[in-house]
């Protein structure tokens, strides 16, 4: 393996407590444990769809949420969340073999820039969704960065925290791996076929070996 293409949101910066629980204040007033693990549960598959999921099962009032949403995005410009445990490492890693540290994120360029800046993180090239590009469960970001630097799909490994990021892996015919949130479960092949399951970035070292080793 040469390249990363990286999620943001949940794998390349440990957004996910932050927005759980600011979704579970404004909708139910507190972060009590069962509370914060049906937000949880939700935002594994998308914020979107933990919004209509508060909205719809739980009566949480849709503008309360996307202000809180917004809200924390506006505080991340000064205090940003942590970078992903292990995620320097692998990036490090990656630029040592020579490849690229891509990102595909559904998040606007705005809020994506000023979190890579914040976090002081450099990435090769980002693409986002909001830019008018298909989202993932499509493999259209995957394949515009590959096009865009005439990447080997072999060679590119697709990182995410979600099953939409490994379907769009598949579909542009990249190898994948599933970064496992802690309070979620997964169950394969459903969620992740084909992928590699992992509980921390470090677990991915091992896969970007120098062409002299």
């Amino acid at each position: 393996m040469r390249h990363i293409i990286w999620d943001m949101g949940g794998t390349l910066v440990n957004t996910y407590p932050e927005v759980d629980r600011c979704l579970c204040e404004a909708t139910f007033g507190n972060c009590d444990p069962e509370n914060l693990r049906v937000v949880t549960l939700a935002t594994r598959r998308s914020i979107a769809h933990a919004m209509d999921t508060l909205v719809g099962q739980y009566g949480a009032n849709r503008g309360a949420l996307e202000s809180a949403y917004e809200a924390l995005k506006e505080r991340w410009r000064h205090q940003p969340a942590p970078v992903m445990e292990g995620a320097l490492e692998v990036m490090e890693r990656v630029s040592r073999v020579g490849g690229l540290n891509l990102v595909a994120t559904h998040r606007d360029r705005t809020s994506a820039q000023h979190l890579l800046s914040a976090l002081n993180l450099h990435v090769d090239d980002m693409v986002c969704a909001p830019d008018g590009i298909e989202r993932k469960p499509s493999p259209a970001m995957n394949l515009l960065l590959a096009k865009k630097h005439g990447l080997d799909p072999k060679e590119v490994l697709c990182v995410g925290d979600r099953p939409i990021d490994i379907a769009a892996a598949r579909d542009a015919h990249m190898p994948a791996a599933l970064l496992v949130r802690p309070g979620t479960s997964v169950t394969l092949p459903d969620d992740a076929p084909g992928a590699l399951v992992v509980a921390s970035l470090t677990d991915l070292l091992s896969l970007f070996t120098p062409a002299s080793d």
